[in-house]
């Protein structure tokens, strides 16, 4: 792979983008992605995920040089749906992504972010979604992310202005988790990661898609859901070591099934 890399240490995998000098999401970026999860997904030692930039950004959009020989209304459609699956990919990946954001997240860069499952970013990145500047509309399914995660109102001013917000900001319209100074970010998500990377990759991946779950359908469905999934949780070995751990007063030694 060209653009993307994937570094292990301590059951987490790292997933650099390197396409300078923005890290903009061309069409090799996006398919070096999808094959960089597919390693991820299938590798029993990866328990948890960083995904970030190399240099200045974490990614600055798609590459709109790219749609300059895009002439027809179906390759355009192609493209937001080749970017829109990706991000389903990722929204749906059975283990945690968490996106350490420096620089700008702006337009495919941004909706890249909202796709992983938790968002650090400085205090100082831009997240934004500038594509009505540019006389576009988000393609990678940033429309429907962004109104889910900060609302109606707060999501049409972004959009409609094409203006970024700081990072600290999009902590507080919870878009983002939480935010640090650019030289403790990756420190931070690394450290959140080696908390996750020691529970149970079965109750991890169980907890994953009740979340998901959650998103896409009503309560009462949610917690009958809920209920099924705990109690195959609960005949697993995983649970079976975790709660002897805490009877006899020692730490777990999750095996992952």
């Amino acid at each position: 792979m060209l653009y993307i890399s994937v570094r292990k240490e301590r059951r987490v995998a790292e997933v650099v983008m390197n396409h300078a000098p923005a890290n903009a999401l061309a069409s090799v970026v996006i398919a070096e992605m999808e094959q960089a999860l597919d390693i991820i997904e299938h590798d029993n030692d990866v328990r948890a995920v960083i995904l970030y930039g190399e240099g200045r950004f974490f990614s600055a959009g798609a590459d709109i040089k790219e749609f300059t020989a895009v002439s027809s209304k179906e390759e355009f459609v192609k493209i937001s749906t080749r970017g829109q699956r990706l991000m389903e990919r990722i929204e749906t990946f059975p283990k945690p992504i968490i996106a350490a954001i420096h620089g700008a997240a702006l337009g495919g860069g941004l909706e890249l972010a909202m796709s992983c499952h938790i968002r650090y970013v400085t205090e100082n990145t831009k997240l934004g979604l500038p594509e009505l500047q540019l006389g576009l509309v988000p393609g990678f399914g940033g429309t429907q992310r962004l109104t889910r995660y900060v609302g109606m109102a707060k999501a049409a001013e972004m959009m409609l202005t094409s203006e970024p917000i700081l990072g600290r900001d999009a902590v507080q319209w919870g878009l983002a988790n939480a935010a640090f100074l650019e030289e403790e970010l990756l420190q931070e998500a690394r450290r959140l990661a080696q908390k996750i990377a020691a529970k149970s990759p079965v109750s991890v991946k169980a907890a994953m898609s009740l979340l998901h779950y959650a998103k896409h359908t009503e309560y009462y469905k949610g917690i009958e859901k809920e209920a099924d999934v705990f109690g195959t949780v609960f005949l697993s070995d995983d649970a079976k070591e975790g709660i002897n751990a805490f009877i006899e007063k020692r730490s777990p030694d999750f095996k992952g099934h």
